[in-house]
C-alpha cells in the first residue's frame, strides 16, 4: 500500500515537472491572445464601417499592446508567455510565410525586371540604413527600418527582428511608423498616374516597388486598373522573395550585433542574444530561415498542395498578429517617444529614396 502511494506521488511529481514549463507560458499567452482577438475584431469593425480595413490586425495588435503596456505593467508571471509569443511564435510564422512564394510565378516577370528589383532592394537597404545611422538611430533600429521600407514592411521587420536580436521597442517603433506612412502611401500613390502621366504598367511597377504589404498594393493599384493590379502584385511578390536571401545574409554578418546586450531583463526581445564567441556555422543560420526557404522550394516544386496554401497563410497571419501583440506588451510608449522623430524622418527619407530609385528603374529598363 505504501509503495503504491509512493509510486503515485512520484508520478504526479514527474507530471507536474513536465507540465511546469507549459504552465509558465499560460498567463502571458492568454494576455497576448486577448490583445490579438481585440485587434481582429477592430479590423472587422473597420471593414464594416468604412468598407475596408485601413489598419490591419497586425498593426492594431502592436498598437493595442503598446497602449496597454504603457498604461499598465503586467505581472512578472506573464513575461515568460509574452517572451514565447514574441520569439518562438514569430519564428513559426516566418516559416509558414515560405508557402506563399512561388519561384515559377516570379520568373515570368522577365530577367531585366527581376534583376532590377533585386538591385533596388539591396541598394535601398544600404541607403536606408545609412540614413538611419546619420539620423542617430541605433544599429538594430536602423536595420529594421531599412528592411521594412525596402522589402515588405511589417513582415520584413518581423522576420529580421529575431535574426539581429532586436528589442521589442525597436520592433514596435519601426512597425508603428512604417504602418502610418504605409497608409499615407496607399492613399496618395493613386494620384500619380494623372500627375506624372504613368501608364498602368508603369504605375503597377512603381506601386509594387514602394508599397509595403501585398494587400496594400491591391488597395493602391485597384483605383488605377486591372493591369496595374496584376503588375503591382507580381512585382511585389518578387520583392517579397528577397526577404529570404536578405535575412539569410543578415544572419551570417550580424553575429556581433546579436552578441551585444543593450536591453536588460525582464524586457522582452524579439530574438536571442548568443554568448560572445564564434559559434558553429549551423548556429549562424536560424532554423526558421532554413524552414522559410525550404517551404518556398517545396511550394515551387509542387509538393505543397494548393488546398494547404490558404490555411498556411491564415495561420501565418494569425501567429504574426499574436507575436505583434506580445511585442506591443513589451513596449512602454514613453520610451518610444524618445526616438520618435528620428524614426519618422528615417522612414520618410528612406521611402523617398526608394521611390526615386523605382522611378529610375522604370525609365532605365523602358517599362512602357
Amino acid at each position: 500500500m505504501t509503495a503504491r502511494v509512493v509510486r503515485s506521488a512520484s508520478f504526479v511529481t514527474a507530471s507536474q515537472v513536465r507540465l511546469a514549463p507549459i504552465a509558465r507560458l499560460i498567463p502571458g499567452f492568454l494576455l497576448c491572445s486577448g490583445v490579438t482577438i481585440a485587434a481582429i475584431l477592430l479590423e472587422h469593425a473597420e471593414a464594416s464601417v468604412f468598407g475596408r480595413a485601413w489598419l490591419e490586425a497586425l498593426v492594431l495588435a502592436i498598437l493595442l499592446g503598446t497602449a496597454l503596456r504603457t498604461a499598465w505593467t503586467p505581472s512578472q508571471r506573464a513575461f515568460a508567455g509574452i517572451s514565447f509569443c514574441a520569439k518562438t511564435v514569430l519564428e513559426v510564422a516566418v516559416v509558414l510565410l515560405g508557402a506563399s512564394l512561388s519561384f515559377a510565378t516570379i520568373m515570368a516577370a522577365g530577367p531585366a525586371l527581376l534583376v532590377g528589383i533585386a538591385g533596388i532592394v539591396v541598394t535601398a537597404i544600404c541607403a536606408s540604413y545609412a540614413l538611419g545611422r546619420l539620423l542617430g538611430l541605433r544599429h538594430r533600429l536602423a536595420v529594421l527600418v531599412a528592411c521594412g521600407n525596402s522589402i515588405c514592411g511589417n513582415s520584413a521587420i518581423a522576420a529580421v527582428a529575431p535574426v539581429i536580436g532586436a528589442s521589442g521597442e525597436d520592433v514596435a517603433a519601426s512597425i508603428a511608423f512604417t504602418a502610418v506612412l504605409g497608409i499615407a502611401v496607399v492613399l496618395g500613390l493613386p494620384l500619380l498616374p494623372a500627375m506624372a502621366h504613368f501608364s498602368e504598367v508603369q504605375y503597377g511597377v512603381l506601386a509594387g516597388l514602394t508599397v509595403y504589404a501585398v494587400p496594400q498594393v491591391l488597395a493602391a493599384t485597384a483605383p488605377v486598373g486591372a493591369v496595374a493590379v496584376q503588375i503591382g502584385t507580381l512585382v511585389k511578390l518578387v520583392r517579397v522573395l528577397m526577404l529570404g536571401p536578405v535575412v539569410l545574409l543578415l544572419s551570417l554578418v550580424t553575429r556581433r550585433l546579436r552578441d551585444q546586450t543593450d536591453v536588460a531583463p525582464p524586457h522582452v526581445t524579439a530574438g536571442d542574444r548568443p554568448k560572445p564567441g564564434r559559434p558553429p556555422l549551423h548556429k549562424l543560420v536560424p532554423w526558421f530561415i532554413i524552414g522559410f526557404l525550404g517551404l518556398a522550394v517545396l511550394r515551387s516544386a509542387g509538393f505543397v498542395p494548393e488546398a494547404a496554401l490558404a490555411p498556411a497563410a491564415a495561420t501565418a497571419n494569425a501567429l504574426t498578429v499574436l507575436s505583434m501583440a506580445a511585442l506591443g506588451l513589451s513596449t512602454d510608449l514613453r520610451s518610444l517617444m524618445q526616438a520618435g522623430s528620428k524614426v519618422t524622418w528615417a522612414v520618410i527619407l528612406s521611402l523617398i529614396v526608394l521611390g526615386a530609385m523605382s522611378y529610375g528603374l522604370i525609365r532605365l529598363i523602358g517599362v512602357a
